[in-house]
């Protein structure tokens, strides 16, 4: 089974700085309580890390 991460934006990107942004933009997150699901690697975990501020992470099995 392939494990991958679930991740939704729960709060709101106003106010935060511009390298953020481009993180939450890059893991394909537009709008609050959108939920994209991304296969598990360090690439995407450390985006996800950059930004767990702001996101909810949850793994999924498939």
């Amino acid at each position: 089974m392939s494990e991958k991460l679930a991740i939704t934006l729960k709060r709101s990107l106003i106010g935060c700085p511009q390298d953020q942004r481009k993180t939450v933009w890059g893991l394909g997150l537009r709008k609050l309580q959108q939920t994209v699901v991304l296969p598990d690697n360090p690439s995407v975990r450390g985006a996800a890390f950059k930004v767990r501020h702001l996101v909810e992470v949850q793994a999924v099995t498939e």
